[in-house]
């Protein structure tokens, strides 16, 4: 099994431009003009990807566009996927890509992950993780609390966006009537409200690795 690399590792590697790090994965969206041009690029996509590469492979597909995501930072197939693109004259957006967590407060997890498991009909990844086998629906995270807070939101978004358009992203949550209430582990996170104070994360990968 290929092991993975850290993210500054890939994005220090030449070829891989068009993609981002948004937590254990890496992105990259192309814009297409048809769904018919769309489905041109995951034909060859298909094409070029090998048996095992394909497990970790995942390809979202919109008459807009087409997102593909690795779920191990794999340089040469994200060289090859980029290159099936330019050779189809397809650009890379950057901004178009995102990962989008609700994370829930708890005190003790084992108590409830359980329930929302049942309730999700999500998988689970170790302790304080859940994810739609089907990659359509939001993971679902646990984030554990050392004492009860009845006074604050226990569920929040947790926002990962490519480490260059963080502050731009943030910049924009700010001047739509958001209030930041915390930017001590940026770029890690930043730790933002709404005006009645339910709270989100805008996370990078820088300073995780």
């Amino acid at each position: 099994m290929m092991e993975q690399i850290p993210a500054r590792e890939f994005h220090a590697a030449d070829g891989v431009e068009d993609w981002r790090s948004l937590y254990h994965l890496v992105s990259a969206h192309f814009r297409t003009a048809s769904l018919a041009e769309g489905v041109a690029f995951v034909e060859e996509i298909g094409r070029i990807t090998g048996e095992a590469e394909a497990q970790y492979l995942a390809v979202d597909l919109r008459a807009a566009g087409v997102t593909v995501s690795l779920g191990r930072r794999d340089v040469a197939l994200a060289r090859r996927v980029s290159s099936a693109a330019k050779e189809l004259h397809l650009r890379a957006d950057p901004t178009a890509v995102q990962v989008v967590n609700v994370t829930l407060d708890v005190l003790v997890g084992g108590n409830v992950l359980p329930f929302w498991k049942a309730l999700l009909g999500y998988g689970q990844i170790g302790d304080d993780y859940l994810f739609d086998s089907l990659r359509r629906g939001p993971g679902f995270g646990l984030q554990q609390m050392d004492s009860e807070r009845p006074q604050r939101n226990r569920i929040h978004l947790d926002v990962a966006v490519p480490h260059d358009q963080a502050e731009a992203r943030v910049a924009a949550a700010l001047a739509a009537g958001g209030r930041l209430v915390s930017d001590s582990y940026a770029p890690k996170w930043w730790v933002l409200a709404d005006a009645e104070g339910n709270e989100a994360c805008i996370a990078t990968w820088l300073g995780r690795e």
